[in-house]
Order: structure tokens, then C-alpha cells, then sequence
């Protein structure tokens, strides 16, 4: 049965494969071989998290659920935890149907309805967010499910509602910047709103558990006997989500219609702006502003240093790259905070502090690594410019380390106010895991455009896999030589066999 062009069902299955083939470029590569063990993967980290998902409900469930405060608190609580990041991965989704798609011009210059194409674009921008988010927990609900019965099916339903509703207000923030401060620096703002929005509420609950019980745990804030008893009464709208959850049906179509509705409603009211904004978001990407001179007189200096001043340029111009990694640098608040409550008595403190820090910059240094030596658009320019290859990646390395140093610093002036020997082994371990993640990224280098950053994972699966664990037993060296020493050889021997396993496993290239 063929579907008339320019159909509303013309445009869904149009999102759909385009949807299904972005999603296989991603977990693929484009190589079906990778099939296999894509599926093999992704079945084993299934069973691991619905494992460690009946590890923690276990308990809850023996101990008995009931729809009182302490449980509804437990559920709302987490339940923003997920809703904060479906609405930061539903700004930026709908900030990308703008800025990131090449087919706008084409669609709108045809007689096709724009307002059907928004329609789709952003129920698309909503399935996906659902998706997504579902994913993450559906190991908690499923386990809910097996251990104490199908009403917890319920949960899945109450996703969808939290899911519309993210999106109808994703989509309300940025039809504000749109109208309030252009195109230009519409895209910019929405990430940072969108790294704030996702990491806001998980650094908030964090920095309220740090102020009033010493560590970093939500939970414990959640379960605390303060937080239950200022809570609201039972009658609250507060808690329909959470009885949406436990299977109150009356609550469930309610959450359901709001988010529906509210989604509808705003897909109705800013339909008929979409053909605008979209050329002129377009339009960014082909004229350029014209820039002032710069009144900076004209320097000579190394090649080096020319080189890594290229390189922090490219990375302040990177379009996509402050949400992507601002969130990693939000994520430094909370040990922050920590070590401030315990200033001058944070032994405990370090302890976490430490394989934070560690794993902030192996992450960090992954992504910006990345950046420099695989996204290098103006690779043949490089390439055939009189300068030594060796010169050109230690100019790029020196530039990535520099950039860990610098946002790393604050912190380790801070902590070595309270503890010198903790910042030096924090200094140590991060240069040892930004240095890892780099030199991993490096042996594994393939020619790609800065745009695929998403994407950068696809290039080799065991590059990841190796950045991931050398990044965790560098922090775990870290928190051992602050506790104790002498265990903290184990670690060290791993990261360092993880090392040569992917020197050994990676591509062979002419030095």
C-alpha cells in the first residue's frame, strides 16, 4: 500500500527511517558485522542491570510497598531524577531539528505543509525521549514488575506523559530564544539551558545531601525523616505521578492527558513559526557574519604554539561541543561542595573526591582528544602544511592536557589547602587518565568530521572500552593512595595492562 507524498504518513515514515538508519550509523559504524556482537553486548548489559535493578528493589519489596509519604517521596524523588534528563535531551533534540538537519531547504521549498512536517519532527523529538529515558529505567520498573506485580506496568505509561510534557516544554524554551534573542545565539543558549536542566536537579539533591548529612548520597536525602514530614499531604498533585506509577489508573490518565494534551496544544500554537525559524536557523550555516579585525596585533611565535592556539580556537567555535561537555564540568560541583563542608577534616572526603576527579578527566580528555585528532575537518590542509606530523599531534595533545589542567586547578588548590599529599596523588592520577585517554584516542585516530562527536564511540568499541576502564582503575589507584597505599598497586598494574591491550590491538600506522 503506497502513502500519497507529503502525507502526514509520508513524513512519519520518512522520520522513521531516517531515525533507523542514524540509529544503526551509530551502534554499527555502517559495518554489519558488528551486528552480532552489538546484540551480544547489549544483552549482556541488560542482564547486568536488571540484575543490580533486583539488588536494590529486593529489599523494598520485602520490607512491604505502600502508597505513603516515605514511598511517594522515594518515587518523586527519583522520578525527577529521570524527568530532568528527558527534558535536557528533549532541548537538545529539538534545538538539533533546526541546527542539525540538511534536508530543511529541500522540504521547505517544496509544497509540502510545514506544519505537518513540525508535527512529526517533534512527536518524533518526544518518542525519542521516551525511548531513551525508558531504557534507563527499565530495569527498576521491570524488576518492580517481577517482584511485586503489574501494576508497576503503570510506570511505563507515566514515562510517556513526563515525556510529552518535557517536550512541549523544550519546545516552549526554544521558541522563547528564538523570539527573544535570534537564531544566532539561540543554539548556544539552549545548550547551556539544556547541560543546567540536566545536571541541575542531580547536583541539587547531591549538594542538599552533602549540606545536611556529609556525603553525596540522594537516597539517603530522599529517605530522610525531615524531607517526609515537610513534605506535602497525600491529597497533593504533587504525588500523581508516583500513584500514576503504582498502578492508580484515574491518576495515570490524568498524567497522560496533561502531557498529551500539553504536547498537542504547543505543537498547535507554534506550528506555523517553524518554516521561519528553520530558514533562518538553515541560513546560519551558509552565511557568515561578517566578523570585526581583530586590533590584536599580529605575534610570531612557535609552531607549537600556533598550533595549540588553532586548536583552543577550534574548540571555542565548536557548535555542539558546551553541551556535550558542560554537563561533565557540572558534575565537578558536588565534590567541590564536599570539600568545602570538610575543610580541614576530609579524609573520608578524599576518598570520594578523588576517583571523581580522576574520572572527570579521563572524560573529559576523551572528548576533547577526540576532537583534536580525529575531528580535524582541515585534515589535508594539515597533512600538506610544512610542519612535522609530530609536531602537529604534540601541539594537539599539549592543548588538551592544558585544558584538563585549567579546569581541573580550582579544585586541586582547594583540596590542597586541606591535604597536599591527596592533591598531588589527585594531580598524578588525572594526568595519568587524562594522558591514558588521550594516548588511547590517539592509537585509534581515524579521519572524521567534528560533527560526528556524538558518534565517536562507533569508530572502535574497544577504544571505549579501553578509555572506560583505564579512566576506572587510574581513579581507583587514586582512592587507594589516599586510603591505602599499598593496595593501590593493583589497580595501577591493570590500567597499565589495559594500556598495552589496546596499544596492541590497535591499528597499525606509519609513524
Amino acid at each position: 500500500m503506497s502513502i500519497a507524498p507529503a502525507s502526514f504518513g509520508w513524513f512519519v515514515r520518512h522520520e522513521l527511517n531516517l531515525a533507523w538508519r542514524e540509529w544503526i550509523a551509530m551502534m554499527t559504524g555502517g559495518r554489519r558485522a558488528r551486528g552480532i556482537g552489538l546484540a551480544v553486548f547489549l544483552a549482556a548489559v541488560t542482564v547486568v542491570l536488571h540484575l543490580m535493578a533486583f539488588g536494590l528493589v529486593l529489599p523494598w519489596v520485602k520490607s512491604g510497598i505502600v502508597a505513603d509519604k516515605t514511598t511517594l517521596v522515594m518515587l518523586t524523588g527519583t522520578g525527577m531524577l529521570f524527568w530532568t534528563v528527558m527534558l535536557s535531551q528533549a532541548l537538545e533534540s529539538v534545538t538539533r531539528v533546526y541546527y542539525a538537519r540538511s534536508d530543511l531547504d529541500l522540504i521547505l521549498s517544496s509544497p509540502a505543509s510545514s506544519r505537518k512536517l513540525f508535527a512529526v519532527r517533534t512527536s518524533s523529538v518526544a518518542l525519542t525521549t521516551i525511548v531513551l529515558t525508558g531504557m534507563l529505567a527499565s530495569p527498576l520498573i521491570n524488576m518492580l514488575v517481577f517482584l511485586d506485580g503489574p501494576h508497576w506496568l503503570a510506570a511505563y505509561g507515566v514515562l510517556a506523559g513526563l515525556g510529552a510534557l518535557s517536550t512541549a516544554i523544550a519546545l516552549t524554551i526554544t521558541m522563547a530564544l528564538f523570539r527573544f534573542v535570534g537564531p544566532k545565539r539561540t543554539r548556544l543558549i539552549a545548550q547551556i539551558v539544556a547541560a543546567l536542566v540536566g545536571a541541575g536537579f542531580v547536583i541539587g539533591v547531591q549538594a542538599a545531601a552533602i549540606l545536611h548529612y556529609g556525603n553525596m548520597s540522594r537516597f539517603a536525602l530522599f529517605q530522610s525523616a525531615d524531607l517526609v514530614a515537610s513534605a506535602p499531604a497525600l491529597g497533593s498533585p504533587l504525588w500523581l505521578p508516583a500513584q500514576a506509577a503504582m498502578g492508580d489508573w484515574p491518576a495515570l490518565a490524568l498524567v497522560l492527558v496533561t502531557g498529551l494534551g500539553t504536547l498537542l496544544l504547543t505543537i498547535a500554537l507554534t506550528a506555523s513559526s517553524f518554516g521561519h525559524h528553520a530558514i533562518s536557523a538553515a541560513g546560519l550555516n551558509h552565511i557568515r557574519s561578517q566578523r570585526r579585525p581583530s586590533r590584536r596585533a599580529f605575534r610570531s611565535g612557535s609552531q607549537r604554539h600556533v598550533l595549540r592556539l588553532k586548536e583552543w580556537r577550534l574548540l571555542q567555535r565548536d557548535p555542539w561541543l558546551l553541551s556535550q561537555t558542560l554537563m561533565q564540568i557540572l558534575y565537578l560541583v558536588p565534590p567541590a561542595l564536599l570539600l568545602w563542608m570538610n575543610f580541614g577534616d576530609s579524609a573520608g572526603a578524599l576518598v570520594v573526591v578523588v576517583p571523581v576527579l580522576v574520572m572527570a578527566a579521563g572524560q573529559l580528555a576523551g572528548g576533547l582528544s577526540w576532537l583534536a585528532i580525529s575531528g580535524e575537518d582541515a585534515h589535508d590542509l594539515v597533512v600538506t602544511a610544512p610542519v612535522h606530523p609530530r609536531t602537529v599531534l604534540r601541539a594537539k595533545i599539549e592543548a588538551v592536557l592544558i585544558v584538563i589542567a585549567i579546569v581541573l586547578l580550582p579544585l586541586l588548590a582547594l583540596m590542597a589547602l586541606t591535604s597536599p599529599y591527596a592533591a598531588l596523588v589527585t594531580a598524578f592520577c588525572a594526568t595519568l587518565s587524562a594522558g591514558s585517554a588521550t594516548a588511547i584516542q590517539l592509537w585509534f585516530r581515524v579521519a572524521a568530521k567534528r560533527s560526528m562527536f556524538r558518534r565517536r564511540q562507533v569508530a572502535s568499541r574497544a577504544a571505549t572500552l579501553s578509555e572506560a576502564f583505564a579512566s576506572i582503575m587510574w581513579a581507583g589507584t587514586g582512592a587507594l593512595l589516599v586510603a591505602q597505599p599499598w593496595l593501590a598497586v593493583g589497580p595501577a598494574i591493570v590500567a597499565v595492562l589495559v594500556l598495552l591491550l589496546a596499544k596492541l590491538i590497535s591499528p597499525r600506522r606509519n609513524p
